[in-house]
């Protein structure tokens, strides 16, 4: 979006004066599936659309919230800064990011008013919500001078989301926004939080991502149950192995154990997330060695596991993935994301891709009813200030 339309619509809301503007991104998560939160490896990339945050500190007592994009607007006092406000409202997310500076020790002496606008297509799964977090997390600590490395702010984003959005996500998506750079994708242990940066090169390939239009919500209380079942497949498998969580155990081991976790459904989740550590590891290897063909079948294993033994899917996801799979030149697809619900990813060769936007476009509105919108991702830069 253009600084000149962000900053007249800051100053339509807020008047006159000197204006700072930040940036964070969405992210797609090439593979590696609901295994943050188990201590497991992900892979996920930055994009180039994402949240922008205007901001100017005042001398008021108070900081104000505006958006472009949602309805409502909120004052709140240099007192309440730490106080989530009703469940459901918007102004959570920056707010909550605040919150966890307050808690850190920063006193705020006078406020600042804020104004968000975003291009990361709401319930998408591209984690609009994470950019928000990480966005604010980065103004407010440029802003204040409060000194804050970049891998702590997405730990801050990340506890803003638990405490005031009562969502129980692990660090990736945080982690992503904040630390994502141009061309690259980040393999984060979410265990360690130790991180590589791999360069994503596919020459002749695409990443394309296919938005259901059935937005996700994962406050619904399905992914904090799937967190819940997870941990009781680590408390039955606990007497048997010192592990805190399923990034802990490896494959052989986990078969060799499964039969100690005596509910079938936490058998599993847990099968899910252990072998979907291994495929994540294995995808970023058959990437650096250039063997693309084998990353794209371990998207699709991805996937499968994510549908049969996770149960996160659901009808729209497995619908646009079925018709994706059977366009020629494409090499992998996959849902991203928290599911239940948002999009898919998948890698598809350069001649294959406007033949899949129509064919999948036309196949998915027959059997759902829904029109799909396809974006062909770039990677882009994590939060920074870009004026």
């Amino acid at each position: 979006m253009e600084k000149d339309i962000l900053v007249k619509a800051f100053i339509e809301t807020y008047g006159e004066g000197e204006v700072a503007g930040y940036f964070s991104p969405g992210r797609v998560n090439l593979i590696g599936e609901h295994t943050d939160y188990n201590g497991g490896f992900v892979f996920p990339c930055a994009l180039t659309f994402g949240t922008f945050l205007l901001i100017r500190k005042t001398n008021n007592p108070f900081f104000r919230f505006s958006s472009l994009n949602i309805r409502g607007s909120e004052s709140v006092g240099l007192d309440k800064l730490a106080i989530p406000l009703a469940k459901g409202n918007w102004v959570n997310y920056p707010l909550g990011t605040i919150a966890q500076f307050v808690k850190r020790g920063v006193g705020f002496s006078s406020g600042a008013d804020i104004l968000i606008s975003g291009n990361v297509p709401g319930g998408a799964g591209l984690s609009s919500s994470a950019a928000l977090e990480v966005v604010t997390a980065v103004a407010i600590n440029d802003q204040f001078a409060t000194g804050i490395g970049k891998v702590e702010l997405a730990k801050m984003s990340q506890k803003a989301e638990h405490e005031f959005a009562g969502v129980n996500c692990g660090i990736m998506d945080q982690f992503a926004s904040a630390m994502g750079e141009k061309d690259h994708a980040i393999f984060l242990n979410c265990d360690t939080l130790e991180y590589e940066l791999v360069p994503v090169k596919l020459e002749g390939i695409k990443v394309v991502i296919g938005n259901t239009n059935s937005p996700h919500s994962l406050d619904s209380g399905q992914y904090n149950e799937r967190v819940r079942q997870c941990q009781a497949a680590v408390d039955a498998l606990k007497p048997q192995i010192d592990i805190a969580n399923l990034g802990g155990i490896s494959v052989d081991q986990f078969t060799s154990l499964q039969h100690v976790i005596s509910d079938e459904v936490v058998r599993r989740r847990a099968r899910h997330v252990v072998t979907e550590i291994k495929r994540t590891t294995d995808a970023v290897s058959a990437l650096k060695s250039g063997n693309i063909e084998l990353f794209g079948q371990l998207m699709n294993a991805s996937h499968d596991s994510l549908r049969y033994d996770y149960e996160v899917t659901g009808f729209e996801l497995d619908t646009m993935v079925e018709e994706i799979r059977k366009i020629g030149g494409v090499i992998g697809s996959r849902m991203t994301g928290g599911g239940f619900g948002g999009s898919t990813v998948s890698l598809v060769r350069d001649s294959a891709v406007d033949n899949l936007i129509e064919t999948v476009g036309k196949k998915y509105f027959q059997r759902t009813g829904l029109k799909a919108e396809f974006y062909v991702a770039e990677i882009g830069q994590g939060g920074h200030r870009v004026f």
